[in-house]
């Protein structure tokens, strides 16, 4: 796949500037997406996950964004009738009436095997690899994929902190703190901070590139705000492909920034916002035969299921009542929610949660276009202090919106100030944040305040990024007092 029109490589072949064809692509990787495919979420109209001499296809015909379906299938287990909960197509199609019980049990013993290996890089196997990794331990729900094609760090086995006034032990004061800001009593913190490179992009990323792998693809490229972009550079570099990212002039904080030169990714700064930056890398990869590796990339968003899956599993498999998270392109959203209605439909779990989305005012589409009963698509132009979430046009409206309508859920919105209060409270407690992740615990405590979740609910909150993704914004630039004499007396006299 040449991209010779961008000088990053040398001219080639017209027709090298293309994927693999089906016929060049390897038997086995041919054979285990063969029961994948993909469904659009406008019109319903269903391809197949690999085409035979075209390249990767990441909208359909209408126009839609595209969702995966896939059969899942428990390993070394004999065939099953079409009826049989362990071997069923699951996407948005599925009704949500839930397995059987039995079927629960068999997927829960297999993750729950997996969750005991250590989460390490294996000398001699890379399937121990992947069992220790927080999103290909569920390979089977995420995407079947040889595994000599995986290219994973590992990512995933992100923290899951009880802040809530009741569930945080006694000796985490600060913990607790959260808990008693937002006014709810059994609370956690997901930090997807605690990922490689600093945000859950990786979840989405590992899964994406390993898609690029598969298909021999040869360069990759995003538009990102930031996040995406230091994720894509990292599996891009351990894959050795050409890395691409579209980044929005001025809009990027310089630790994400950062990441991305340093893993040694090509970075096209344009003259606009992120929606501009998305419009263009689509039109690259299209016309240059580059793998897109926004949201927009279907088998992308099914990396992020994990966090949702992890969750579960991290709670003993008992969903809470509700999940909250940071709204921007809506990617996790649509993931997240996929993943809890998929669970409920293998008997993973009871009950779907409730999923409130936050989004900055400043950057609010799918919060408007939520109220007004969804009557419309909005889009704004974006402008908050919380650059992950910037975003005016979300790419993953669509699917985003399937989620919030089927499990009963909101959209919210919390103003640039209420975050940095948030920001604050996260901060001060020692776990740190990035802005945007802080829109959770604004969200929460404002839903929380108008009782719409109530006090004694259980609630997981997602944090998005690390803190030092932005180390500016909301943090102190300066150390406080002035120096003092290298003596015990002065000292003494400062701390008195």
């Amino acid at each position: 796949m040449a991209i010779n029109s961008t000088g990053l490589q040398p001219d080639r072949e017209a027709d090298d500037n293309q994927h693999r064809s089906l016929t060049t692509l390897a038997p086995d990787a041919v054979e285990a997406l063969s029961s994948t495919s993909l469904r659009c979420v406008e019109c319903s109209a269903l391809y197949p996950a690999l085409e035979m001499g075209q390249p990767p296809r990441y909208r359909c015909d209408c126009g839609g964004v595209l969702d995966v379906e896939t059969e899942f299938k428990l390993p070394q287990q004999p065939t099953h009738s079409d009826s049989d909960v362990d071997s069923m197509l699951y996407g948005f199609d599925a009704e949500l009436d839930g397995g059987t019980p039995s079927a629960g049990s068999s997927w829960r013993q297999l993750f729950d095997e997996r969750a005991a290996n250590p989460p390490i890089w294996s000398i001699s196997s890379d399937k121990m690899l992947l069992d220790g990794s927080g999103v290909w331990r569920y390979r089977e729900l995420i995407l079947p994929a040889p595994e000599r094609f995986v290219v994973t760090r590992p990512e995933g086995n992100t923290s899951l902190y009880p802040v809530g006034i009741e569930n945080c032990s006694v000796g985490r004061i600060g913990h607790r703190q959260i808990g008693a800001y937002a006014g709810l009593e059994r609370f956690f913190l997901k930090h997807e901070g605690e990922n490689p490179t600093g945000s859950f992009k990786d979840r989405g990323m590992t899964v994406g590139v390993t898609m690029a792998n598969l298909l021999g693809a040869r360069a990759v490229a995003c538009a990102s705000t930031g996040n995406t972009s230091a994720s894509l550079a990292s599996y891009a570099a351990q894959a050795g492909l050409e890395g691409i990212v579209f980044l929005p002039a001025g809009n990027v904080s310089g630790g994400k920034l950062a990441q991305s030169l340093a893993y040694g990714a090509r970075t096209v700064q344009i003259e606009g916002d992120f929606d501009d930056a998305m419009r263009l890398v689509e039109q690259v990869c299209n016309e240059l035969g580059i793998y897109l590796l926004n949201s927009l990339n279907p088998f992308r968003v099914e990396g992020q299921k994990a966090i949702g899956l992890e969750i579960l599993q991290q709670l003993d498999w008992q969903a809470p009542d509700w999940l909250v998270l940071p709204a921007g392109n809506l990617g996790n959203t649509s993931a997240i929610g996929k993943a809890f209605r998929q669970a409920y439909n293998l008997s993973l779990i009871s009950h779907v949660p409730r999923i409130a989305s936050i989004q900055a005012a400043g950057a609010n589409p799918f919060y408007k276009s939520f109220a007004q009963g969804f009557a419309r698509r909005e889009t704004v132009q974006a402008d908050t202090v919380a650059t992950a979430i910037r975003i005016g046009n979300p790419v993953s409206y669509a699917r985003a919106r399937r989620v919030i309508e089927e499990c009963d859920g909101l959209v919210e919105q919390v103003t640039d100030e209420e975050i940095l209060a948030a920001k604050a409270v996260i901060d001060r407690a020692g776990i740190g944040c990035e802005p945007a992740s802080a829109a959770t615990l604004a969200g929460v405590r404002k839903l929380v305040a108008r009782g719409v979740i109530k006090r004694d609910e259980q609630v997981v909150g997602i944090l998005t990024g690390n803190l030092l993704k932005d180390s500016k914004t909301g943090i102190p630039q300066h150390v406080s007092g002035s120096s003092v004499k290298a003596t015990i007396e002065a000292v003494r006299s400062v701390l008195s």
